[in-house]
């Protein structure tokens, strides 16, 4: 099956319903990244083209913010099950593209499934507020209004769950977009606008842009039409787009990574605690922003949480993540390759102690992937590098502690605020941590992934700027707040002037 899955070699643009080559454009080899093997190729597209899907996007979205939202919603729902018939050969496809194991692309496709179900259930709702008038005879109310065109950049690491988090609610809060999706997996873009056109949704509500950050991802954020900018990826990338969009006053949400902690104090059930960081730690080959690459562990089950972990990684198997006995897979690039390993001869320097891994893998089938080992370091101190900064690979720090109370300030100690976990059997550990814990997401027994699509996704600090993807939530980024207020007293009345 995996050998049909891509029906496209060379994509096109995706512009007022119509797939357009783009003038003058060169094209990049998309690659899986478990094989080496081009699966296709991408256009890098002009500037030009941002300009071409904003006025398609600009004219739809007119016509689009008069349908009513239940009406808007309908199309969710058929996008919905068109995703659901289509699971298999989606997660084949993603697989492909990104590497991440069959198990863990079934489960990103679902996301989306269950994302396209729960937002179209708010095409019925998108409540506002009444309340009373402080006035006679007077009517008070708050409502959602779309905000006109907004524009959605989306990593390689989760190429369709981010961009259904994003699209799903600015398309039924009655808003147009422009999708510039990664290069590395283009695929899964050009597969989900498909749907979007079988399921009826109207040309030009959607359109898609390949090219690269740096000159689309740019030329949308400096577009005037585009209101709102919602981007998932690098730190460094985030601020220079936040501060650009604050320069023109424009509706921005970032979502930026993590420095993810798992606490496991000493009353912890650890045989559960490793199975919650393995699983955080080394799924996706740690190539997520809640990976756990920090393991804050009580001194006195430090020794044994170490042999456990070894024990367990022992067993991983990398590989080809369509096999379907595989548990870790490939790294997305080269570059990324060489990123991991900058860190680990770090992490060496800074007089850490390596435990397991610390490798290329690149002998006999694995020679033509990009294949990293499970990495792990213990003896961390909370102030090292690699204690410190997202390294974006399957590599965890091991940090001893002595106290509660220390495991609590050393998760908090870093610049990013996405999620973080405890394990412990102790109900006042778990409630204080929860309160204490300065992250966007907390996990009790449990790892520092798994994120459900009805809550509210994203961090503090360094993590992002305040707005969140999925759940209701996400309705606040692609909408406005509308104020109305009707006098039917006949006469002019004045707030806070007239009140007896």
């Amino acid at each position: 099956m995996a050998n049909n899955v891509v029906n496209e070699k060379r994509l096109k643009n995706y512009l007022n319903g119509e797939w357009l080559e783009p003038k003058e454009a060169i094209y990049a080899a998309v690659h899986n990244p478990a094989t080496g093997e081009s699966i296709g190729e991408v256009p890098l597209s002009p500037i030009a083209v941002v300009d071409k899907a904003v006025e398609s996007a600009k004219m739809a979205q007119k016509e689009w913010a008069l349908i009513p939202a239940p009406q808007r919603a309908e199309v969710l729902y058929r996008v919905g099950y068109l995703m659901k018939e289509r699971k298999e050969r989606l997660s084949q496809l993603l697989t492909m593209e990104n590497g991440k194991v069959i198990e863990e692309a079934r489960g990103e496709v679902q996301e989306g499934i269950d994302m396209a179900f729960y937002m179209a259930g708010e095409g019925r709702r998108l409540f506002g507020q009444t309340t009373p008038s402080e006035l006679k005879d007077k009517f008070a109310m708050s409502v959602r209004a779309p905000v006109g065109v907004v524009g959605i950049i989306t990593p390689w690491n989760f190429p369709i769950a981010i961009a259904t988090w994003k699209s799903f609610p600015a398309i039924v809060a009655g808003n147009a977009v422009v999708w510039k999706p990664a290069t590395e997996t283009p695929f899964m873009a050009y597969e989900l606008a498909r749907i979007f056109a079988e399921a009826g949704l109207p040309n030009g509500v959607l359109n898609v842009v390949f090219g690269s950050g740096s000159t689309l991802g740019e030329a949308m954020v400096e577009h005037e039409n585009i209101r709102v900018i919602s981007f998932t990826g690098s730190n460094e990338v985030g601020r220079n787009i936040a501060s650009k969009c604050g320069q023109l006053l424009k509706k921005v949400s970032l979502e930026m990574g993590g420095k993810n902690a798992v606490i496991v104090m000493d009353d912890a059930d650890l045989d559960l605690a490793v199975e919650g960081i393995i699983w955080s730690a080394f799924g996706t080959s740690g190539q997520r922003c809640t990976a756990c690459s920090r393991v804050i562990v009580h001194e006195n089950v430090k020794n044994r949480m170490e042999a456990k972990l070894l024990l367990e990684m022992e067993k991983l198997t990398i590989g080809n993540g369509l096999n379907e006995h595989v548990k870790v897979g490939p790294i997305i690039n080269k570059p990324s390759l060489a990123k991991i390993q900058r860190y680990i001869d770090i992490g060496k320097k800074e007089g850490a102690k390596l435990l397991a891994g610390g490798f290329v893998i690149n002998d006999k089938e694995f020679a033509r992937g990009n294949y990293y080992a499970p990495t792990m370091f213990t003896d961390v101190s909370p102030n090292m590098r690699i204690a410190q900064e997202e390294i974006f690979g399957p590599v965890v720090s091991l940090i001893p502690v002595k106290s509660f109370a220390e495991a609590i300030a050393v998760n908090n100690n870093v610049s990013f605020g996405l999620s973080s976990s405890i394990f412990t059997k102790d109900i006042n550990k778990v409630f204080t941590a929860q309160r204490d814990l300065d992250t966007g997401i907390v996990y009790v027994n449990a790892g520092t992934t798994g994120a459900e699509i009805h809550l509210p996704f994203g961090g503090t600090k360094g993590t992002g700027n305040g707005h969140r993807d999925s759940g209701v939530a996400a309705l606040d980024v692609f909408t406005e707040w509308k104020s109305i207020y009707i006098d039917y007293s006949g006469r002019l009345q004045r707030a806070q002037i007239d009140v007896d």
